[in-house]
């Protein structure tokens, strides 16, 4: 029975508390807890202004006697709703701890979604960078090989430039050599030429014949 009264009350509260969360329904459980005391003062004082009532009658124990009951019954049912109160209260304060540390995991669940989406932009970023990185690596590679390329090419060119010179200066001396030596086999043969009618003009004229007998 008692029991079925703190359901009872217990109900009453949660009405009353209905749309009130947090700290304000704590704020109204300790008002009620306070209307509580109250009451149960304003019962105190009137239960014993009849006990004083009492010791004025003949029969004194009789008319406590009476009041006794009454008292007992209004007190418990002040403790009743002080007991539902403190269930309720009990409730809210669980009620207020499961929402805070829903409130909290689903903020770190934020949090934590926030973080992960954070690195994956950050991954992503690293990633363009490493293979924008790649591809200038790559083209500077690309350009300094060509580069290489038409240096040897030029290298290679300069070299035969150089040795067709080579043999253009070594083919003109052969040419100025032959004629250098033709010259002077020319000159030779004319000296020679020379020198032989010089020689034939200058020849001793022949012996006379003897005389014959």
């Amino acid at each position: 029975m008692k029991k079925l009264v703190v359901l009872l009350l217990l109900s009453g509260l949660g009405f009353f508390a209905k749309g009130q969360t947090g700290d304000a329904a704590i704020a109204a459980i300790d008002a009620e807890r306070q209307q509580i005391t109250a009451e149960r003062l304003k019962l105190e004082e009137a239960f014993d202004a009849e006990d004083a009532i009492c010791y004025t009658k003949f029969f004194v124990n009789s008319c406590l006697n009476s009041v006794k009951p009454r008292r007992r019954e209004a007190m418990a049912g002040l403790k009743l709703r002080e007991v539902a109160l403190n269930e309720q209260e009990r409730r809210q304060k669980a009620a207020d701890q499961i929402r805070k540390t829903e409130e909290k995991s689903s903020l770190e669940a934020l949090q934590q979604a926030a973080e992960r989406r954070t690195q994956a932009l950050e991954d992503t970023k690293e990633r363009e960078e490493r293979t924008r990185q790649k591809a200038e690596e790559r083209g500077a590679l690309q350009q300094n090989e060509a580069l290489n390329a038409n240096e040897a090419a030029n290298r290679l060119q300069g070299s035969k430039d150089m040795a067709r010179a080579r043999a253009e200066k070594q083919a003109a001396t052969a040419e100025e050599v032959k004629k250098f030596n033709a010259k002077q086999q020319e000159a030779m043969e004319r000296k020679a030429s020379r020198d032989k009618k010089q020689r034939e003009q200058t020849k001793a004229p022949a012996a006379p014949l003897p005389a014959s007998k």
